[in-house]
């Protein structure tokens, strides 16, 4: 270990995406935790300048060098390199906070939301910590709350994610579409005439299909029997984190074309009786849950209002007509926020804690 008197080192790997971006701008409240800050990203960003609470910092090349002194680090890359560069940092002495699905399911591996299970972090033989997907995060705090008093027995869940759920790259995408369509009000009324206009300027899309002025059931890549990865992630990392192997699960994950912030609508069936008022009251007194919940005022959560705020956001909560022990509510938070920085941030703090 690096740990010295100043603090221990902290490396952030992918730190030019979108996740590292907000982790960057999330970091200078924190910065007192860690005596150094280390920053790599892929070529096209090495040696590049980026400013840190008061610090400049040069982003630098990842190789197996750049984790010697490294205390903690957290990954945020694609799946397909993340298992090879995790090893690589424990193999140097770091501990790793990765972002991607490829350790979530690992049972030596665990998946951690400080809220809810920090005292996980003690138990990691690989040296490896999973984040959750932005999806489970967007509604785990507020299920949390609710299961710990009425006990959790099934959810019914409906997606609904953000471009920048795919990153810079699904971002861009979206606002280049919106180019596209944005000066004809004829779009939208024929058969295929979005789709045409908008591949016909931009080729085809990384979402599947047209996002703007149109919606897609559909998130992740396909896993059998019709399900999708980010469905599949939904139901697994529910039931890792609240440590409920049997709880019944089933998702529909839909893109829509916002630009950041998840939201889930939200169908959970409890063991008791359950009423709006008293579930209510258990989220209000929540700390990372802000309740907005007053829709014949208008109050209600949505994407262009909690984006870049750190809570999640519940309102619609209504009693399920016909399921006397089963609450609706509708769910916003920030997918970059503690959908992944920050969430990934305070997990490496608690590591830190442990040094």
């Amino acid at each position: 270990m690096s740990l010295s008197t100043a603090g221990p080192t902290l490396a952030i790997v992918g730190a030019t995406g979108a996740v590292g971006t907000v982790m960057r701008d999330v970091l200078p409240m924190r910065r007192h935790v860690w005596g150094e800050v280390r920053l790599a990203a892929g070529a096209e960003d090495v040696g590049s300048i980026c400013r840190v609470a008061d610090e400049d910092l040069k982003v630098e090349a990842l190789t197996p060098d750049f984790f010697d002194g490294v205390d903690v680090a957290v990954v945020d890359i694609p799946p397909e390199i993340s298992a090879e560069w995790a090893g690589v940092a424990v193999s140097r002495g770091a501990v790793v906070v990765d972002n991607s699905p490829t350790f979530r399911r690992d049972p030596l591996v665990p998946l951690v939301v400080p809220e809810i299970n920090p005292e996980a972090v003690h138990e990691r033989p690989r040296g490896i910590i999973a984040s959750p997907g932005a999806t489970v995060m967007t509604m785990i705090d507020v299920l949390a709350v609710l299961h710990a008093q009425w006990e959790l027995t099934e959810l019914v869940v409906t997606s609904f994610q953000a471009a920048s759920g795919m990153g810079r790259a699904g971002m861009t995408r979206l606002h280049d579409e919106i180019a596209v369509v944005g000066g004809d009000r004829n779009l939208g009324m024929r058969p295929g005439d979005v789709r045409r206009a908008i591949e016909h300027e931009l080729g085809p899309s990384l979402f599947g299909g047209p996002l703007a002025l149109n919606v897609l059931p559909w998130a992740g890549t396909h896993v059998g029997e019709g399900w999708s990865s980010e469905e599949s992630k939904i139901r697994h990392e529910t039931r890792k984190i609240l440590d409920m192997p049997d709880l019944r699960v089933s998702a529909t994950c839909v893109r829509v074309p916002v630009v950041s912030t998840h939201s889930v609508s939200v169908h959970a069936t409890f063991a008791r009786s359950i009423t709006v008022d008293r579930a209510r009251q258990a989220l209000v007194e929540a700390p990372a849950v802000v309740v907005m919940d007053d829709p014949e005022n208008g109050d209600y959560p949505t994407p262009v209002d909690i984006v870049g705020a750190d809570p999640r956001f519940v309102g619609r909560m209504r009693q399920a007509i016909d399921f006397p022990r089963t609450i609706d509510l509708f769910v916003c938070g920030d997918n970059l926020r503690k959908g992944a920085a920050l969430n990934m941030l305070q997990t490496a703090e608690l590591v830190a804690a442990t040094l």
